[in-house]
């Protein structure tokens, strides 16, 4: 089968079940009474539905288990986005804590990293293992904190994972490309029902979390992408640049105002945009452009590289 068609059937399958399973999660979260509640510094006008990230991953997994990696390669990718699905869902839930979501986080990368996916810029494997893992929980933390808004995290998820998707089949590695477009179908997916009026159904930790991930394993799995050496670093970060970017913000924010860097507000990327735009959906439009512009130039880097 042609590459071309190859990645495309991998978005499309991805997308077309993403549409189908997240009115079924809907269903699943009334009749359960699983809902994002909006108090304090929430600003949604009703109790909305999780359950968002079982509809992602649930159309996710089965485009790539067709069209993606080889299971060496794919089982540990898999297993690290499961244990994020659960124990976000479980923290979406009844509020876990910052300490069990990092220990996951930190044995997923540890498990992509003995799989062979992982950052190799240092001569000591014991600095690449705890360069690896943290990138990888920087990452699953910054779309974490960039679910703040309706469509900001899985419209920015989306972008990235096309651009990861075209890079990655461009390389030579049509496999790793079909998982990203699966990861950018099953957002494109989800946004219809997500970026509705008001939103029918949100990712929660239990979908931003896996989703970081998977962004994070694709990363650093981009073939060829060791010719760059450390230069690789700055340039594959932009693929997530404004997640990155929203994120030292906020830490900046609240360590100036002497607030825990954990706790919730309204001091996000997002919403300093919304104040000025007004609209949810020209905040999206304006970030995913931004987003776009971003992965475009870290694909050229990444090509003149090599």
């Amino acid at each position: 089968m042609p590459d071309g068609i190859h990645l495309t059937l991998s978005f499309l399958l991805a997308c077309g079940t993403t549409l189908l399973l997240a009115p079924l999660a809907i269903r699943v979260a009334i009749a359960t009474r699983f809902f994002d509640r909006p108090v304090g510094y929430k600003g949604h006008g009703r109790p909305t539905p999780y359950l968002g990230g079982c509809a992602v991953i649930g159309g996710w997994l089965p485009a790539s288990l067709l069209f993606g990696p080889t299971a060496s390669k794919l089982a540990p990718i898999v297993a690290g986005t499961v244990a994020l699905l659960v124990v976000g869902t479980v923290d979406d839930r009844h509020g876990l804590g910052a300490a069990p979501r990092l220990a996951v986080e930190v044995a997923a990368g540890v498990a992509l990293f003995a799989a062979g996916i992982g950052w190799a810029v240092f001569p000591n494997d014991v600095l690449n293992l705890a360069f690896s893992t943290v990138f990888v929980v920087g990452v699953v933390n910054a779309f974490n904190l960039m679910d703040n808004m309706d469509g900001a995290a899985a419209a920015l998820a989306c972008t990235s994972a096309i651009g990861l998707g075209i890079l990655a089949a461009t390389g030579g590695d049509a496999a790793l490309g079909a998982m990203s477009l699966a990861l950018a179908g099953a957002c494109a997916g989800f946004l219809p029902f997500n970026l509705s009026r008001p939103s029918r159904i949100f990712l929660g930790d239990g979908g931003s979390m896996p989703i970081g991930f998977l962004l994070a394993a694709s990363i650093m799995a981009l073939p060829n992408s060791h010719r760059l050496g450390w230069t690789l670093i700055p340039v594959t970060a932009v693929m997530v640049g404004l997640p990155a970017l929203d994120t030292g913000l906020v830490i900046a924010s609240r360590l100036r105002r002497g607030a825990g860097v954990f706790s919730g507000a309204r001091d996000h990327l997002t919403h300093r945009l919304h104040g000025k735009l007004g609209s949810e959906r020209l905040v999206v439009g304006l970030l995913v452009a931004a987003q776009a512009g971003l992965v475009a130039g870290a694909a050229v880097l990444l090509r003149l590289g090599e």
